[in-house]
């Protein structure tokens, strides 16, 4: 006879194990891509200065003599051509996985405690914190005051996250001024990680998500947090 009795339900602590496992193997698989997109993203854009004499208008002095481009000219996506479009916005891809690949490599197999706080490359909080917080301060000064802007804006603006993509695509400095917002907002995350605050956590989440997606990592230190807090 076939025993028809129903199994036991899931352990809510069974369930939270299964979704943690889940969301480190994610992580770890986003680390482990993460060169791999660099590198994909380093070939795509060279390809770029073999077909066309400046692939990129911002940066005209950055093209190949004559003598060693292909009699190839890619078409352009706006203002780059098709390879260097391609490149450029898998770098902006790799820029959150090379973090976590840098965490996981430093930082990840050390236990929770210390780990997770001061500032140092086996620190978690350095690298799913700091790291995101200081690239994108770093990134939204230079594209407000240093990059040589080309006109007109375009949609097709690769940007580290979605504020700073509405301010390269539209030059208006509120979005700017948005963007350094978030990075501020970021700084303050970091600050409360290192120290190891409890309220780390809130200010992570909402960076990360303000922030996305270069903002992924802290996100996941913010889930990392809330589980140990759970613990």
């Amino acid at each position: 006879m076939t025993d028809t009795t129903p199994a036991p339900p899931e352990s809510p602590a069974r369930s939270a194990d299964a979704s943690a496992d889940t969301v480190d193997a994610a992580v770890r698989r986003l680390a482990a891509a993460g060169p791999w997109l660099f590198v994909a993203a380093s070939a795509l854009s060279a390809v770029a200065f073999l077909t066309n004499p400046v692939p990129d208008p911002s940066f005209p002095w950055a093209t190949l003599p004559a003598s060693l481009r292909l009699p190839y000219r890619q078409p352009r996506i706006e203002h780059w051509p098709v390879t260097y479009t391609l490149g450029i916005w898998l770098y902006v891809a790799s820029a959150p996985a090379l973090v976590l690949t840098g965490y996981e490599r430093f930082a990840s197999r050390r236990g929770s405690g210390d780990a997770d706080a001061g500032v140092g490359v086996g620190s978690a909080s350095t690298w799913l914190v700091v790291v995101p917080a200081a690239t994108m301060l770093a990134f939204t000064t230079y594209c407000r005051f240093f990059w040589p802007k080309l006109h007109p804006p375009t949609w097709n603006a690769p940007s580290y996250t979605f504020v700073c993509w509405a301010y390269c695509s539209s030059y208006v400095p509120a979005w700017s001024n948005a963007a350094y917002a978030v990075a501020l907002l970021g700084v303050v995350a970091a600050a409360l990680a290192v120290r190891g605050s409890s309220r780390a956590r809130f200010a992570e989440a909402a960076f990360g998500v303000l922030a996305l997606p270069l903002g992924l990592p802290a996100l996941y230190d913010a889930y990392r947090r809330r589980r140990a807090a759970s613990e």
